[in-house]
């Protein structure tokens, strides 16, 4: 627990720190990188529900960072920080969202953008996505994001560490165990990404958007690991609607995998438990 000097300090940066983000941004990419990282540090510090000293430090920031020259600066790297910083302010003051649902809406295409470039490891930006990823699991802001195109969690990684892996998987999870009514749109880039490459260009009623990767490119073996995990932790709930969406799209069961063949064909009450356990772990989704 910190000293209430120590959090006086805290607070004095966030200030100190959001105030210049908001009234005189740098204009240097690289010294705005900088200030935007020393507003990153400040966050990671700072612990759910924090005091309303603490909450009122955060107002700059959280103002700043929504703002236009921020939110949707040209420069790659920024836009990534910027998401960095307001994923941290939206664990701080979970279960309040620091937005209006407009712009919060907004905000979570932020987030799931800057997962699409995972893969690029020389990035310097790889760690603070990795990270964006893993505060997203951890606190459950996909239960969230369900009215958005949550397609765009299905990217194609090469390899990363098990913890950004766990992430994914607990982020995907999520999304289908807490829908209402898992839509086709949902399965179908789960089903695209399972699908025998010989059988690939066959499956044009997925839509080009879902296949404009898996439908040209071969689907690594990680991300075929990725998707069948996924459908595994939530079997039960996805069974009926997973049933649905391999018929509609006209191509044998067998072609999907021993997962998905598994899942339409067992009955629900085998895999009811395994729904169950796996609903459980994604209950305290606000907490960390």
């Amino acid at each position: 627990m910190a000293s209430t000097d120590e959090v006086r300090k805290q607070e004095l940066q966030l200030l100190e720190t959001g105030n210049k983000l908001l009234l005189d941004p740098p204009a240097s990419i690289i010294e705005l990188l900088q200030l935007l990282d020393q507003l990153e540090n400040c966050l990671l510090q700072v612990h759910q529900a924090p005091p309303p000293s603490m909450t009122g430090a955060l107002a700059p920031s959280i103002q700043a960072l929504i703002e236009d020259r921020l939110f949707m600066h040209s420069n790659e790297d920024v836009r990534v920080v910027v998401a960095s910083c307001i994923c941290e302010i939206t664990r701080i003051t979970a279960p309040v969202a620091p937005y209006l649902d407009v712009q919060m809406r907004d905000v979570f295409r932020l987030l799931v953008s800057s997962f699409e470039e995972l893969a690029d490891y020389s990035s310097r930006s790889y760690n603070k996505r990795a990270s964006i990823l893993e505060t997203v699991a951890a606190v459950g802001l996909c239960n969230v994001m369900l009215d958005l195109e949550c397609d765009d969690l299905i990217i194609e990684i090469d390899y990363h560490p098990a913890n950004v892996f766990s992430s994914m998987e607990s982020a995907m999870s999520q999304v289908l165990i807490e829908s209402e009514d898992i839509s086709e749109e949902l399965l179908y880039p789960l089903l695209a990404t399972l699908r025998d490459n010989e059988v690939r260009p066959v499956a044009q009623k997925l839509g080009e958007k879902v296949l404009e990767k898996t439908s040209t490119e071969e689907v690594l073996p990680v991300a075929r690991r990725l998707a069948g995990k996924v459908l595994e932790s939530c079997a039960a709930k996805v069974k009926p609607y997973l049933i649905i969406a391999v018929s509609s799209l006209g191509i044998p069961l067998n072609n999907y995998g021993d997962i998905v063949a598994s899942i339409c064909e067992l009955e629900e009450d085998d895999v009811n438990e395994n729904n169950f356990q796996a609903a459980n772990e994604n209950e305290e989704h606000w907490s960390v």
